[in-house]
């Protein structure tokens, strides 16, 4: 086969890198944006945070110019984001008082420091390192603990002899986090045989008792039944039903897990009410006492857009502290030569056409998603004013022909992202939900339905819980056709048991 040269001509799309950042950033969450916009500074001289100054003018002139030139700063800064912003209400600056102005001496030199006009009039503190800044105060001030630490420290607060304590950590070493033991207290027994000389199993079962006795109550137990009679021991002996109690969690557990109260009751003798009085006190005890030792961080979400009701009609916002405003240097950016070709002249234009992509990547954004959340709020005002009962269905491909954009676009606007409103803080995927027709023609959110399950579960009989089948047909009635397995996948995806799990005592 002859080689030969060969020149085609053809059309393609290609992403430019300007184009790949502005969908890197519309895709990113507020923590992310966030951490974007700190390394975009500190890796870009020409971009710089717009500070907001509280300080006022002495004279009203200065005040005006100060204002005009902020303004015009902001106008050809190209800040990140062109939308309306909420306003704070000021009450002024606060008048200090004259004889303090007038003991205060109009001019001071550079090198003079404040003792140095004033005498102190107290003890001189020790320096300290703080800086002011209190926005991480939680993470100075706040340490994760283990339920194993929060063992271990009970254990060095105990006097113990040198044997029970080695006992002691053995079986706080097989403590799972839920507080219960993962081996039996037979298997710590012949782990620690081999180390110990006549070692009885009553001399671990004896630290063991006493290991239950620390916070959380019922912890270093071997099973339910022993973590639940831990608990009731420590409840005072005139406790009402305290006995009847301790009865059915010693025989009759699985009874009352399989909610079985005829059974109980024949077995137990014991009245309805009687029987429901025990069983309330057994629900108060903890199952699981080691989750009470919470080692999770707190997650707080940051909403993106505000909605609320203006004057009847519903405005929509962006968040104006999600991400700092920014604007190019106008120190660095008057250096650059339009003529020059060395190196820093090159370094100098390249960053500063860095940091023009980056804040028209970053209005793009914002512009884009306050659109998209304009648009939800139009769809979904039924939402906003009765609530998840009113949800509309509402599916990517209608905001999308609404905002004239694809619909990967508005899956990347809405992951991650979340709105304030009067009903509380949504994430934007969450207004999207498929749709069950009606007998009226009409069409019902699968949102709205979870939302009358949800109701109708809670106002339900007790003694008689309503069935998958029953909430078939009492949907049926309001005129929505939903079949029994959808009833239960919704039901599923609430947390909501079966019908026999939530059967109770009244």
């Amino acid at each position: 086969m002859k080689q030969s040269l060969q020149l085609k001509l053809g059309q393609q799309l290609t992403m430019t890198p300007q184009l790949q950042q502005a969908i890197r950033l519309l895709q990113l969450s507020t923590l992310d944006l966030q951490q974007e916009i700190q390394e975009a500074l500190d890796s870009n001289p020409m971009l710089e945070v717009e500070e907001n100054l509280d300080s006022e003018p002495s004279d009203k002139n200065a005040e005006a110019n100060d204002t005009s030139e902020t303004a015009e700063a902001r106008e050809s800064a190209n800040a990140t984001s062109e939308t309306p912003q909420p306003t704070n209400d000021s009450d002024g600056e606060p008048q200090a008082d004259g004889e303090w102005n007038d003991a205060i001496p109009q001019d001071l030199p550079v090198d003079t420091s404040w003792d140095d006009v004033y005498e102190s009039s107290g003890p001189t503190l020790p320096a300290s390192n703080y800086e002011g800044d209190d926005s991480d105060f939680e993470s100075r001030n706040t340490s994760t603990e283990s339920l194993y630490d929060h063992l271990m420290w009970q254990l060095n607060l105990t006097p113990l002899s040198e044997r029970d304590e080695i006992i002691a950590m053995a079986i706080i070493d097989a403590v799972e986090p839920s507080g219960l033991l993962s081996v039996t207290i037979e298997d710590i027994y012949e782990g620690l045989a081999n180390n110990f000389e006549e070692l009885e199993l009553d001399e671990v079962q004896a630290v063991q008792h006493r290991l239950q006795q620390f916070d959380p109550s019922g912890v270093c137990s071997e099973n339910l039944m022993e973590c639940l009679l831990v608990q009731l021991a420590q409840y005072d002996a005139d406790t009402p039903y305290l006995e009847a109690a301790k009865l059915i969690v010693k025989q009759y557990l699985p009874l009352l897990g399989s909610r079985d109260y005829r059974q109980l009751m024949r077995k137990t003798r014991l009245k309805e009410p009687e029987l429901a009085q025990a069983v309330a006190l057994i629900k108060s005890l903890n199952p699981h006492p080691g989750d009470m030792i919470d080692t999770r961080e707190t997650e707080y979400v940051v909403p993106d857009v505000f909605v609320e009701k203006r004057e009847g009609r519903w405005s929509v916002e962006l968040n104006p502290d999600i991400a700092p405003r920014l604007r190019i240097n106008s120190g660095y950016a008057s250096l650059v030569k339009r003529a020059d070709s060395s190196s820093e002249n090159t370094f100098l234009k390249n960053n500063l056409q860095e940091a023009r992509w980056f804040l028209k990547s970053l209005q793009s954004r914002n512009e884009t998603l306050l659109k998209v959340a304009t648009c939800i709020v139009e769809k979904q005002r039924g939402f906003l004013e009765y609530g998840a009962e009113a949800m509309k269905p509402l599916v990517l491909h209608d905001i999308a022909e609404l905002v004239e954009m694809h619909e990967s676009t508005i899956s990347r606007v809405t992951t991650q992202k979340y709105m304030h409103t009067p009903q509380g803080i949504f994430e934007l995927k969450y207004f999207f939900s498929s749709h069950v027709s009606t007998d009226s023609g009409g069409e019902c959110s699968s949102t709205a339905i979870r939302a009358i399950i949800k109701k109708l579960i809670a106002a339900e009989n007790p003694k008689k819980p309503l069935s998958d089948s029953k909430i078939t047909d009492m949907l049926g009635e309001q005129g929505i056709k939903v079949a029994r397995r959808t009833i239960a996948k919704y039901r599923e995806s609430l947390h909501i048991p079966p019908s026999n799990e939530r059967k109770s005592l009244v």
